[in-house]
């Protein structure tokens, strides 16, 4: 298994520097990573220092807490796949999830979707799952698939739990085989990346990629 093609390369922190995510982006060039995963801020950087490279852009939306409102997470998803991004990951509304409030997140994956899909991009939803019951990420998981959304995301990594083995299979048992599964959080070893990729996950998140793919 060609386990980098599987990675995205993630630097997320709050005090990222232009530096390091050059260097973000010559590793994933050297190793062959499926995508980096940065701040909108280093998009169009990105596109700059990943061209004519296989190497995907990815960045954040309503990042990492979630309960940014609809309007604002269309726009800054519009202007990140302008500026260059492939791929948006996207924190679900939680609390809207918490309290069941399907309206509000159905028109918040559709309108996010739409804008990305038709302009050529992906669209990950970030559950959070280590804030979910078990019904929440089900219903989670059916939100996203009728709302035809590219991928469903276990986690951001800035909560203290993240990606599990049995969270990616409830959410592989509860989603169409079209939609994709990004496991993130937590991911340090080769061991535990591949337990997540035969639980199910088609994409990792972790800023550990380099260490992983040597190990």
């Amino acid at each position: 298994m060609n386990l980098a093609a599987k990675i995205d390369h993630t630097s997320l922190k709050a005090d990222v520097s232009e530096k390091e995510i050059k260097k973000l982006c010559a590793e994933a060039k050297e190793y062959g990573f499926a995508a980096v995963c940065v701040p909108p801020y280093f998009v169009r950087k990105c596109k700059a220092w990943l061209k004519d490279t296989n190497v995907k852009i990815a960045t954040v939306i309503g990042f990492p807490l979630g309960y940014s409102h609809t309007p604002s997470k269309v726009e800054d998803a519009r202007r990140a796949i302008d500026e260059g991004a492939d791929e948006i990951d996207m924190v679900i509304n939680i609390i809207a999830l918490k309290a069941g409030d399907i309206n509000y997140l159905k028109n918040e994956l559709i309108s996010a979707g739409t804008i990305v899909q038709l302009r050529g991009g992906k669209l990950k939803v970030i559950l959070e799952t280590g804030l979910l019951t078990d019904t929440e990420i089900i219903e989670g998981c059916k939100l996203c698939a009728e709302t035809n959304v590219d991928y469903v995301k276990t986690s951001t990594g800035f909560t203290e739990k993240g990606a599990s083995v049995e969270v990616v299979k409830l959410m592989r048992s509860n989603l169409p085989k079209s939609i994709k599964i990004k496991a993130s959080g937590g991911i340090r070893d080769k061991v535990f990346a591949e337990e997540l990729i035969a639980a199910g996950a088609d994409r990792l998140g972790t800023s550990a990629s380099v260490a992983i793919v040597n190990s």
